[in-house]
């Protein structure tokens, strides 16, 4: 587990999302690109790059969204375990192939974070699923860029390692 490229991904990850706030339609988050940073960490390095990842995601999405401090951290935490646990078992290399656990993901923090916000307001909020499917559908869209993105970058830097080699072995005699 690279532990600097998991905080990479969740910093950018937060920044992202911080940045992208002005586009909330109704008050809520019509995505959560944390929880996108922290499943691409998960099947990309595993579950405890995955409970890292969600922790610290987690809790800075907490701090900054002026909620309950620790019910994200809790539920990314969980849903990043699970899904390191699911990436080490299949094997999901392709880009497409890693959508259907982004979308579990989404759906199964979703209900986390209604539970564990019921359990401490005393009583169950209402579940939007209009909503919840749309921000399942936003994240997995944003994923797949994600996943497409981390499978092509690597071949682009060699690529321009490549021609810049090969420009100046042109100039040689």
């Amino acid at each position: 587990m690279k532990i600097t490229a998991v905080i990479a991904v969740v910093l950018l990850a937060v920044t992202l999302q911080v940045a992208l706030a002005r586009y909330m339609i109704g008050g809520r988050f019509m995505f959560d690109l944390v929880l996108v940073g922290v499943v691409f960490a998960a099947l990309q390095w595993g579950p405890v790059a995955g409970m890292l990842a969600g922790t610290i995601g987690g809790l800075l999405q907490d701090a900054l969204a002026g909620g309950i401090i620790g019910v994200g951290g809790l539920a990314k935490t969980i849903v990043g375990y699970f899904t390191g646990q699911i990436g080490t078992q299949f094997v999901l290399t392709r880009p497409r192939a890693r959508i259907l656990p982004l979308a579990v993901a989404s759906i199964v923090h979703r209900l986390l974070m209604l539970s564990v916000t019921g359990l401490i307001d005393q009583r169950w909020p209402n579940i939007s699923w209009p909503a919840m499917l749309g921000e399942t559908g936003v994240n997995a869209v944003c994923g797949l860029i994600a996943f497409l993105a981390a499978e092509a970058l690597p071949d682009a830097i060699s690529r321009g390692r490549m021609s810049r080699r090969s420009s100046l072995s042109r100039r040689q005699w």
